[in-house]
């Protein structure tokens, strides 16, 4: 027993900075950056607390799939660092949304978040411990970047995505691999006051050699896509949509023309959303089926690469 996906939901703060609006106190300006990522603006946050908006992604999606958020019993978030180090997002979310759950828990997997969210899932699923289960991927990038940095600071951007999972066979197959690698993507973390510490306190800021993480996943997605159809048997041509990691449309470009697709086949938003981590894929997901474009029996094909070093790759029949 597998899962299909039967409810939908994003949400994005309400500050939205264009590229321009950072050359203000950046080195940089719209051509450099929309040229070299695909990226014209981001949403950021301000007010909201990243638990708002991963709230009103789950409401979205209860809502879409007419589910009573006492019928759920399992909530997974996919998160780099929520409001708190603890409480867990899942269990300040679990009383936002009123829901009473044994199961409930976070991850970090980096970038790759919403499809290792998919693989536990489909495991509580396989063991017949749940039969509906929330999935909020939530990433507050603002908080984690330096802005001093023009290199990082200007590829991300604040979102949450959700989905509904409920039982069914809309799990084709999926892979998940990782490899340890920390040197090229990393967010250090906070030393703390410890009076008998040895190790110099860091800034807690994302460091990420681009030109490395590039050749990485480039690799990955190709890799990755190309193995798992020819492991299932099915031939590009038969998938109707290929939802890829937003982290840059070059990387996407690349991918797309080693299988030789149609442009409309590959869903962006890195136009308006930037890099928003683990969120881009279930927001990416959630703005093409409110748009209505995805049909019953359609095979999506997700793919996402991030810190870990992870990739992950899903096949999915859209119910």
């Amino acid at each position: 027993m597998s899962f299909f996906i039967t409810g939908t939901g994003s949400a994005i703060p309400g500050l939205c900075v264009p590229n321009d609006a950072l050359s203000g106190f950046l080195d940089t300006n719209d051509e450099w950056i929309r040229t070299r990522t695909g990226i014209r603006q981001r949403n950021i946050l301000t007010s909201e607390s990243l638990l708002d908006l991963a709230e009103r992604s789950a409401i979205e999606a209860l809502s879409l799939s007419k589910c009573s958020p006492l019928s759920i019993d399992m909530i997974i978030c996919s998160t780099l660092h929520g409001d708190f180090f603890t409480p867990s997002m899942s269990c300040l979310l679990s009383k936002r949304l009123g829901i009473n759950c044994r199961h409930m828990l976070d991850i970090n997997m980096g970038c790759s978040g919403f499809i290792f969210a998919l693989e536990l899932a489909a495991a509580y699923f396989d063991s017949k411990r749940v039969k509906r289960v929330l999935i909020v991927c939530a990433e507050a990038m603002s908080r984690l970047v330096d802005w001093e940095d023009r290199s990082t600071c200007v590829l991300f951007g604040d979102g949450a995505g959700a989905v509904i999972l409920e039982e069914g066979e809309g799990l084709i197959d999926l892979a998940c691999s990782i490899d340890g690698e920390y040197e090229n993507l990393n967010i250090p973390g906070i030393e703390g006051n410890s009076p008998f510490s040895q190790k110099r306190d860091t800034m807690p800021y994302l460091n990420m050699n681009g030109q490395e993480i590039y050749k990485f996943a480039v690799s990955a997605i190709i890799n990755d896509i190309t193995s798992m159809l020819e492991k299932n048997a099915i031939p590009p041509d038969d998938v109707a949509y290929y939802f890829l990691h937003q982290a840059n449309i070059r990387i996407i470009e690349s991918a797309r023309h080693k299988l030789k697709q149609p442009e409309e086949k590959f869903p962006c938003n890195i136009e308006s959303c930037g890099n928003t981590s683990s969120a881009t894929i279930p927001i990416l997901l959630d703005e093409v089926n409110r748009q209505g474009k995805i049909k019953k029996g359609d095979v999506l094909l997700l793919s996402a690469f991030g810190s870990g070093l992870t990739s992950a790759v899903a096949l999915l029949r859209w119910n």
